[in-house]
């Protein structure tokens, strides 16, 4: 996919305070509907992984279901914005260095 979106810090603000109640570190309310605002949630959540670290998908599962229960959603959209890299056969997870 690998789109790249321009976000403002005032956008990206707005968009964390409404799809956050309780805060980042939080769980998330709704999944928005809106490419560019599910850009900056995947951003956002991506945060909570490690660069350089092999990840299994049941730790992502379980790490992204204390955030929102359709957590292969926002599982496939690390993916899609390239925030993530996955193997061949779908077992393993990584964030590469930049």
């Amino acid at each position: 996919m690998n789109t790249i979106f321009r976000v403002t810090d005032s956008e990206r603000e707005k968009v964390l305070k409404n799809y956050f109640k309780q805060g980042v570190d939080g769980p998330l309310d709704i999944f928005p509907s809106k490419d560019k605002r599910k850009f900056i949630i995947a951003q956002e959540l991506i945060k909570r992984f490690q660069v350089g670290k092999d990840y299994q998908e049941v730790e992502i599962n379980c790490i992204l279901k204390e955030v929102y229960p359709d957590f292969a959603t926002i599982r496939r959209y690390f993916i899609d914005y390239e925030f993530m890299k996955r193997s061949d056969d779908g077992k393993v997870y990584w964030i590469e260095s930049e």
